[in-house]
C-alpha cells in the first residue's frame, strides 16, 4: 500500500513539473506557427502589391490594342498618334521586357504559362509583318489574352471564378461574343 502511495506522489509530483513545461513548450510552438503564417501572409500582400503592379505594366499594351479606334481618338495626345504602333513599341521596349521579366518571377505559374503562350504567338506573327491576319488569327489572338487575364484573375485570389476566358473580355471587346461564336465553329 505504502509503494503505491509513493508511487502516486512521484506521478503527482511527475505531473505538476511537466505539466507547465508542457504548457510553456506548447506556448512556444504556437508563437512560433503564429509569427510564421503572420508573416507569410505579409509576404503574400507584398507580392500581391507586387503582382497588381506588374500585371497592370504588362496588360497596357493590350488596352491600347483593344481601345476602340473612336476611343482612341477622341483622348487629345492621341489624335496623330497611331495606337497599335504605340502598342507594338511598348512590347518590343527594353521597359516592356524588364516588367515581363519581373513577371515571370512573382507571377503564378499558370500566369506565366498563360503569358507564354501569348507571347509565342506575336512572336510567330512577327514573322509575317505586313500581312494582315486572319479572321482566324485575330480570334486566336483574342482569346489568349481572354485566357491571361483569366488566369491574372485566378492568381489575385479568385481561383473559383465561374468565368471564362471569353466573358474576361466582354466588357471591352464590343464583337466579344461574335468572336466567341467563331472560335466554337
Amino acid at each position: 500500500m505504502e509503494d503505491s502511495a509513493n508511487w502516486l506522489e512521484v506521478v503527482t509530483a511527475i505531473g505538476a513539473i511537466a505539466t507547465p513545461i508542457l504548457v510553456l513548450i506548447l506556448s512556444g510552438i504556437g508563437w512560433r506557427i503564429r509569427v510564421g503564417l503572420d508573416r507569410q501572409f505579409q509576404l503574400e500582400d507584398k507580392l500581391r502589391d507586387d503582382r497588381i503592379e506588374t500585371y497592370n505594366d504588362i496588360l497596357e499594351p493590350f488596352v491600347i490594342l483593344f481601345t476602340s479606334d473612336a476611343a482612341w481618338k477622341s483622348d487629345p495626345k492621341n489624335k496623330s498618334r497611331d495606337k497599335n504602333q504605340i502598342a507594338q513599341q511598348k512590347l518590343l521596349s527594353q521597359e516592356y521586357r524588364r516588367k515581363a521579366f519581373k513577371m515571370s518571377l512573382v507571377g503564378s505559374e499558370s500566369v506565366v504559362t498563360s503569358y507564354n503562350d501569348l507571347m509565342q504567338y506575336f512572336f510567330q506573327r512577327g514573322e509575317q509583318q505586313g500581312v494582315t491576319p486572319s479572321e482566324n488569327e485575330i480570334v486566336e489572338m483574342i482569346s489568349l489574352v481572354g485566357k491571361f487575364l483569366l488566369e491574372i484573375r485566378k492568381s489575385m485570389g479568385n481561383e473559383a471564378t465561374k468565368l471564362d476566358h471569353w466573358q474576361m473580355l466582354e466588357w471591352f471587346i464590343t464583337d466579344a461574343r461574335r468572336y466567341r461564336s467563331e472560335a466554337k465553329a
